[in-house]
């Protein structure tokens, strides 16, 4: 398997293909692997890269590409004890997406499906943000930076939340 820092593989043959990530890829499950990915493509512009469909048809891995990150996801697999966040009843993450148009990209993941959880609005930290739940129970806090902050004034602004 891997080293500590996820860097070897001491199974893998000298011609097998290398896969890059980001340190950390979220693994999404979903009920409904197809219509997943159709969406996060219609919203978010991603691309498929590989897919692996196990017997009656369920998906069992599929790597989207988005921008400059990825996701994975799978459909909801009772044999492997796995749901997604409408079996669940909800999802205590919410996965943070950097976009060139957040009022566009909300109002299309709206139109797709989604529901606004929080609207779009310009947040103290410079970014203009919009959350939205996903028709497959994931939340997206979908963000545009608007404004280059240091650290010393997101502080500022922070505090005077709490002060007015």
């Amino acid at each position: 398997m891997s080293g500590s820092n996820g860097s070897e593989n001491s199974g893998a043959s000298a011609d097998a293909t290398v896969r890059k990530y980001p340190r950390i890829t979220p693994y999404l499950t979903v009920d409904g692997a197809d219509a997943a990915i159709a969406y996060y493509r219609d919203v978010f512009g991603a691309e498929e890269h590989m897919r692996l469909v196990g017997p009656g048809g369920l998906v069992l891995h599929v790597e989207l590409r988005i921008a400059d990150g990825a996701i994975m996801l799978a459909d909801e697999n009772p044999e492997w004890g796995t749901q997604g966040p409408k079996a669940l009843g909800g999802t205590a993450v919410t996965l943070a997406i950097s976009v060139d148009d957040v009022d566009e990209t909300v109002a299309r993941a709206v139109e797709k499906g989604a529901t606004v959880a929080m609207p779009v609005s310009d947040q103290f930290y410079g970014d203009r943000v919009g959350i939205v739940e996903d028709p497959f129970g994931h939340l997206w806090h979908i963000a545009t930076p608007v404004e280059q902050l240091s650290d010393e004034e997101m502080r500022r602004r922070f505090d005077d939340l709490f002060t007015e």
